[in-house]
């Protein structure tokens, strides 16, 4: 029996263990630095429930990937409470800023003044589009708020490994090569759909290159906002011997049109998978740009087999 002072005579004591030295020591877990700027997630396209949802979920996973992280979303055409636009949510950052600085100076404490930007800025864009990320250049401009804009999330192998997740959710693809086991519906050739012109086609490629090693197939991109570019690359695909092809779209999802993947796959003639959404990775790599951008260590975000 164990008395108010320890355990009794006979009876093991637990020692705490010490902690591993060198290169196995299992490192501490990162936290925001105090007084770190806020990441705003510029959303574009038009705001409706279903976006903020998606951009709910992309901060929830950077705040559980980053604790203590302040991340907010700015939609690039929200001009509501409900909606901020981009350029309103900098300003109140700001202003939230200043005030914290000037209650603390009241209270007697002596702190400095803050400096460097109040906000990092990580479009919630798969790939470069020129158009919008001149209009969230152009809100930072109006804003008059030290902000630093990183670059889209893409191309990266974290975005193969999403593309090929959505595509053995829609029974396009195996979800594991590994697996000997085969989808009646798997495609041999998919068309990887993006917005934002020429520079965002090769962007995609890169990602494509990628997510055809994983899935073994031909994959090639086109421009969704490029007439007839989808049905050009679906008759290449076809030409070289594709039989049955399949759409993945490299996009989040709000920047589009409702409906525009879907008739792009009717152009091709084949089916389609779902965009990107609020997987998992996407908002990884946007706490990635974000830490980059601050010269913070990120925690490894290490790209898993899909099974």
């Amino acid at each position: 029996m164990s008395s108010p002072t320890g355990p009794a005579d006979g009876l093991p004591v637990r020692m705490p263990r010490p902690r591993q030295p060198g290169r196995h020591r299992r490192p501490e877990p990162l936290v925001a630095p105090e007084g770190a700027p806020a990441l705003v997630l510029a959303v574009p396209g038009t705001p409706s429930s279903a976006t903020r949802n998606l951009a709910e979920e992309v901060v929830s996973i950077a705040r559980s990937e980053l604790p203590g992280l302040d991340a907010r979303i700015g939609y690039l055409d929200g001009n509501n409470a409900e909606f901020p636009s981009l350029q309103a949510v900098l300003v109140h950052a700001a202003e939230e800023r200043t005030a914290r600085f000037e209650q603390a100076r009241a209270a007697g404490m002596d702190v400095k003044m803050p400096d460097g930007p109040v906000a990092v800025v990580v479009p919630l864009l798969a790939g470069p589009d020129s158009a919008l990320l001149r209009r969230i250049r152009q809100a930072l401009m109006e804003s008059r708020v030290a902000a630093e804009l990183t670059d889209v999330l893409g191309p990266h192998p974290l975005l193969a490994e999403a593309l090929h997740v959505r595509l053995s959710e829609a029974g396009l693809a195996r979800a594991d090569r590994a697996r000997l086991f085969t989808v009646a519906t798997a495609a041999d050739g998919i068309i990887l759909a993006s917005v934002g012109g020429d520079e965002a086609v090769q962007a995609a490629g890169i990602t494509g290159m990628l997510l055809a090693a994983r899935l073994a197939v031909p994959v090639m991109a086109a421009a969704l906002d490029q007439e007839g570019s989808i049905a050009s690359v679906a008759e290449q695909l076809r030409s070289s011997g594709s039989q049955q092809l399949a759409l993945a779209p490299y996009l989040i999802g709000p920047e589009i049109e409702p409906g525009l993947v879907e008739e792009a796959a009717k152009e091709a003639g084949c089916s389609a998978a779902e965009s990107l959404g609020p997987y998992p990775a996407i908002g990884k790599l946007a706490l990635a740009k974000y830490t980059t951008a601050l010269g913070i260590a990120p925690q490894q975000a290490q790209s898993a087999p899909v099974r």
